[in-house]
């Protein structure tokens, strides 16, 4: 009964979460199908909360690629598509997403551009009673049980050569959990995100870059991030999300197109008690040819 008093709203992570979001933005936003000259295929690897029973473990592996038609001008609109495949576990429940994108990209000059996306594809989301724990039995907790749901988001881009805008919206479906439970549901969200890139000198580059995850419930989520890249090989970021944790990424390019990137998430909301730490693991390859070696050029678009 005090319970029930007490909680009269419970707020929880829906979508997942990334530290290393500004490294991959077609994982946030479709419109960014597509968008460089060539193919690229990133993956990561997220164990949030580290030691905590029950805390989300995170895989995601994206593909983007321009879908190469002749064009009659040279601001004659171009296409990309991709796909992204996400799995996520939270204690007693599974995600697993596919999703298919495609993109249109509008130049109006050489560097300002507009790229516009949509993704759609299916959800399956499982929940598993063996692994939830209860003094006595529960009538309200339902058995073992999974569905397959339609899953869809938009998104917007704007880019000028040295920075982006972007605005997408994920869960347009907001489909119901069907035979797990009789009032959830998943929730439209809104991400906003932009990025800047400023030349220090020909070998260092400065790129800050700022987050918000806005959740139709619950407190709005914000990442801040600076990175300084050197000579386009190596680069140190440090990051604050403000509901959860401090961060500290390293990227490292192998030759011209692998590129290896660990993030560590210190916590500081009310976890860092019992000294949870997340770890974030992405690959990347590409087949974009560097056109100035040294040179920080356009990382992300």
């Amino acid at each position: 009964m005090l319970f029930l008093v007490v909680a009269s709203n419970l707020k929880a992570q829906q979508i997942p979460q990334y530290s290393q979001w500004f490294w991959n933005l077609l994982a946030l936003n479709p419109a960014h199908s597509g968008i460089k000259p060539c193919q690229e295929i990133k993956a990561v690897y997220r164990n949030q909360w580290a030691n905590l029973n029950g805390s989300p473990n995170t895989g995601l592996l994206t593909f983007s690629t321009p879908i190469y038609v002749l064009r009659k001008r040279i601001y004659t609109p171009r296409q990309g598509a991709g796909f992204k495949i996400e799995s996520e576990k939270i204690g007693p429940f599974t995600m697993n997403r596919f999703n298919l994108s495609y993109a249109g990209h509008f130049n109006f000059s050489p560097d300002k551009r507009l790229s516009v996306g949509i993704a759609v594809g299916v959800r399956q989301w499982i929940f598993d009673k063996t692994k939830v724990t209860t003094l006595t039995p529960d009538p309200v907790i339902p058995e073992s049980n999974s569905f397959v749901s339609p899953d869809a988001s938009a998104g917007f881009w704007w880019n000028d050569k040295n920075y982006f805008l972007s605005l997408s919206f994920m869960e347009l479906t907001a489909s119901r959990w069907k035979n797990i439970s009789n009032d959830s549901r998943f929730h439209f969200h809104t991400f906003f995100s932009a990025g800047y890139r400023k030349a220090i000198n020909d070998k260092l580059t400065f790129l800050p870059f700022v987050l918000f995850r806005i959740p139709p419930k619950g407190p709005v989520s914000m990442d801040i991030n600076a990175v300084f890249d050197y000579k386009n090989r190596i680069a140190l970021g440090f990051g604050l999300r403000n509901t959860d944790a401090v961060n500290v990424v390293l990227q490292l390019k192998i030759k011209e197109n692998f590129v290896l990137a660990y993030s560590f998430d210190y916590v500081v909301s009310n976890l860092s008690n019992n000294q949870f730490f997340t770890h974030e693991f992405s690959f990347a390859f590409g087949t974009c040819k560097q056109k100035i070696m040294g040179k920080t050029i356009c990382p992300l678009f």
